[in-house]
């Protein structure tokens, strides 16, 4: 599925090509990743990414920002860089958010931009830090309509997978939940950044029992309708994760939201649609400027 034949545009090796430095903080005992595009000094804007995905999932977009805006990401625990934990939950999550925007020197003005998995632990970390952020900005993320709920699937416990190259591992790289991507070039280059060497074989860079060890996530409706500041939700128009139900049940929950539907779009919007929704968010960005 990797390093397949076909047209890489410009725009996006000029964005790959512009090169994040790295850090570390250290957030109750484990060492928490981060990328920056630019030094502090602008109006902060920080990118949450989804479940066992990592930092690097932002290399296409971020750079788009980084003359406007001081520009980081992060690699929630258990993903990325990012330490593991033994016990995770969306507080801890929470705290990790405000950990990496605390140490990069990000103000009050900080907004976050957050996608699926990482939109819930933005929920949790603005509602319990209402004077923190700016802004909270949802990408195809959120509070679901009770309709649109699904019952959790069993855990599966299985043996961590390992591959006897690189090259193997990153032909196996899936999105989930799983969709067809028409910018394979996009889904290799997070293909090519989400494996690392383990134990004489390569395997992805998420704790395989993140799933397992995560407590229950509680209140998020209410955390939800106590955010005082400035909210956006971006969705995609053909997501199978997220619903114009849901979005107008959120709607209900928090009058002030403002909604955008992206066309053409699945649930993983960036990747299918990555100019339009960086048109999107600029202008959702410049709206709260």
């Amino acid at each position: 599925m990797t390093d397949s034949t076909y047209t890489t545009p410009d725009w996006f090796w000029e964005a790959i090509d512009t090169k994040p430095e790295s850090g570390f903080v250290d957030v109750e005992g484990s060492d928490i990743n981060y990328l920056y595009w630019s030094e502090a000094g602008n109006p902060p804007l920080l990118f949450v990414h989804g479940h066992n995905a990592h930092a690097h999932w932002w290399d296409f977009i971020a750079p788009s920002y980084k003359d406007d805006y001081d520009t980081v990401a992060l690699d929630l625990s258990g993903m990325g860089d990012s330490d593991h934990r033994d016990e995770y939950s969306a507080e801890m999550y929470a705290r990790e958010i405000l950990a990496v925007a605390d140490h990069c020197n990000m103000g009050a003005e900080t907004i976050l931009v957050s996608h699926s998995f990482g939109g819930v632990m933005s929920i949790k970390a603005v509602a319990q830090n209402p004077d923190r952020f700016k802004g909270l900005i949802l990408l195809d993320s959120g509070v679901k309509h009770p309709d649109d709920v699904k019952p959790a699937e069993p855990e599966r416990l299985a043996r961590a997978k390992l591959y006897p190259t690189s090259e193997i591992a990153r032909s196996r790289f899936r999105l989930q939940p799983p969709q067809q991507c028409a910018n394979q070039y996009i889904v290799d280059h997070i293909a090519r950044n989400s494996v690392e060497y383990i134990d004489e074989g390569f395997g992805w860079k998420f704790d395989e029992e993140q799933r397992s060890r995560m407590k229950a996530i509680t209140d998020l409706e209410d955390d939800f309708k106590a955010i005082t500041a400035k909210c956006a939700l971006i969705y995609g128009a053909d997501s199978e994760s997220f619903s114009a139900k849901s979005a107008a049940y959120m709607k209900e929950l928090l009058p002030h939201l403002e909604v955008t539907e992206l066309a053409d779009a699945q649930h993983h919007l960036f990747l299918d649609q990555p100019l339009t929704f960086m048109e999107t968010l600029s202008a959702q960005l410049d709206s709260w400027r």
